[in-house]
């Protein structure tokens, strides 16, 4: 998918975007979450060009935020992934992993990190089943008024009925941003 496609319409949806009242308080804790443990993203930031925030947010959605885990799949770090990406580590610091994890995915190479395309990487990160449904993906709006029935409830196994519970990674960002004025987002136009 191209993110000349895309972008457009992950600026509407963020737009438009609200949090489901319901879970507002959990968003909220989820990025004071995030910010407490700032200086470890920062870290992997700073070796790989991730924004932190980012970073975060693909951490609490692959493996809840364990910091014994892989980037990648949430598999722990102590052995080699046997989920996908298969066949990495073993590695002994989460940032070890997480550096590569997104090396393999090539968001290190990515040197323009406007709002819409940290949104893009994000569903990168997870994968396109959902865009190839015409589905606004889980992985991104979980929790808000974008998310719609459907999910992968497992690698290859699609459910039109099942509800994705896991937080989205839009608004963790957006929850992260308001909490750290410092996070200034660049827009596309």
């Amino acid at each position: 998918m191209r993110y000349s496609q895309k972008w457009p319409v992950y600026a509407r949806q963020w737009n438009a975007m609200v949090v489901r009242p319901a879970r507002a308080h959990e968003f909220t804790a989820l990025a004071y979450f995030a910010l407490s443990h700032k200086e470890i993203y920062t870290d992997i930031e700073q070796a790989t060009g991730v924004p932190w925030y980012l970073i975060a947010v693909l951490h609490r959605r692959e493996s809840d935020a364990d910091f014994h885990t892989y980037l990648g799949n949430g598999d722990p770090l102590s052995r080699k992934t046997t989920h996908v990406p298969r066949g990495r580590g073993p590695f002994a610091t989460f940032q070890a992993g997480a550096i590569d994890a997104l090396r393999l995915d090539g968001l290190s190479s990515v040197k323009d990190w406007r709002l819409e395309k940290a949104l893009y990487y994000c569903e990168t990160f997870n994968g396109w089943g959902y865009a190839n449904r015409g589905l606004p993906s889980p992985y991104v709006w979980g929790g808000t008024n974008q998310q719609r029935a459907g999910k992968y409830i497992r690698d290859g196994v699609w459910s039109s009925t099942a509800w994705d519970v896991q937080p989205g990674c839009a608004p963790i960002i957006a929850g992260i941003a308001w909490l750290d004025p410092s996070i200034q987002f660049v827009r596309e136009t």
